[in-house]
């Protein structure tokens, strides 16, 4: 029987994340579901534990893809992206643990109209069940973009339905009419700001994401790469350019150096006063290390420009957002500076 949701989880050397994952994906109910483990070439015992502990439980639908080396979180997803047969696919962090009835929540909301192609999860940070790590996005200007209601104490601000920009890639689900119509993550990018271009796409070709408060996941931050390491932020910086070379309007695309630094001009001033970043390189050398990776990071963006402008080419055909719509999307759903340099990548 063709199961109605295909959940795919990327695991690399993450064995007790994926455990911990797995067993409460043992506990959902109401809702006919497969489970797709792709794993990067994990040296941890990480495949032996899914084969011994889970292929072999009753009930429980479950295929191991396991690649020999590490493809990267995009590659990986549209792997399991091309095995999942269901007209519903979700995607779980492997340091993530949903509560019971997490995917019988955001399928439901796919009834409501055939233009809803992604819902979003309330994503709760597991260190603290009190703190929001996100709900939905939220987006700056030069293609930053940041969880909406990042570390706030959770008093039942976000607990009714409604639109957002696009769903978290910790915790997400997607309508697979969707992702055939606009393709895959963006394999370019590797891992990080690959939801954003996602999910943006998606909105540009008339794709609605609600976002579900009913759906809880508890996320370990940073379990994929340490929050405030040079690579992830390395990454982030470089995949903002691109995701704005591919997706932006013109008219904001000409402005993005100078969104830039008016970010790193508030990230400076957030930093005198001990917020932000910066704060998580203390003194003058660590510092400087940080500037110089994200120079490295846009530097690494250029060569990579013509290939991301045939892409944005390509796009042409599934776009049903005028560039003025595209623009006010944007800005409507954008991130305040101060608040974007005070949270943490």
């Amino acid at each position: 029987m063709t199961p109605d949701v295909s959940v795919v989880v990327i695991n690399w050397n993450g064995r007790d994340y994926l455990h911990a994952c797995l067993e409460s994906l043992v506990r959902q109910e109401s809702v006919d579901f497969e489970v797709i483990v792709v794993d990067n070439g994990s040296r941890d015992g990480s495949q032996e534990m899914v084969q011994s502990e889970f292929v072999s439980r009753p009930g429980f639908k479950i295929q191991l893809i396991a690649n020999e080396a590490n493809r990267g979180f995009c590659a990986a997803n549209n792997q399991g992206f091309a095995a999942a047969r269901g007209r519903f696919i979700a995607i779980l962090n492997n340091d993530t643990e949903v509560v019971p009835g997490f995917l019988a929540a955001l399928r439901r909301v796919f009834d409501r109209a055939p233009d809803i192609g992604m819902a979003a999860a309330k994503v709760m940070v597991y260190e603290d069940p009190r703190r929001i790590d996100k709900v939905g996005h939220l987006i700056y200007p030069d293609g930053q973009n940041r969880g909406r209601g990042t570390g706030e104490i959770d008093r039942g601000q976000y607990d009714s339905m409604e639109e957002c920009l696009w769903p978290d890639g910790c915790a997400a689900m997607y309508r697979a009419e969707m992702l055939k119509q606009i393709g895959g993550f963006d394999e370019d990018l590797f891992i990080f700001g690959d939801d954003a271009e996602l999910g943006l796409r998606g909105r540009i070709a008339g794709w609605r994401c609600l976002y579900v408060p009913d759906a809880v996941v508890r996320h370990h931050r940073g379990g994929a790469m340490k929050t405030g390491s040079t690579g992830r932020i390395y990454l982030i910086e470089r995949n903002r350019v691109l995701l704005a070379v591919k997706l932006f309007p013109l008219s904001l695309l000409l402005l993005n150096p100078f969104y830039f630094a008016a970010r790193l001009l508030a990230g400076t001033f957030a930093a005198v006063g001990e917020r932000g970043e910066l704060i998580r390189f203390p003194g003058i050398r660590n510092k400087l290390r940080l500037a110089w990776t994200i120079i490295r990071a846009n530097l690494a963006a250029l060569p990579m420009i013509p290939r991301t402008l045939r892409k944005r080419h390509q796009l042409r055909s599934i776009k049903r957002l005028t560039p003025g719509e595209i623009r006010r999307l944007i800005m409507d759903n954008r991130i305040p500076v101060r608040s974007l340099v005070e949270q943490s990548n």
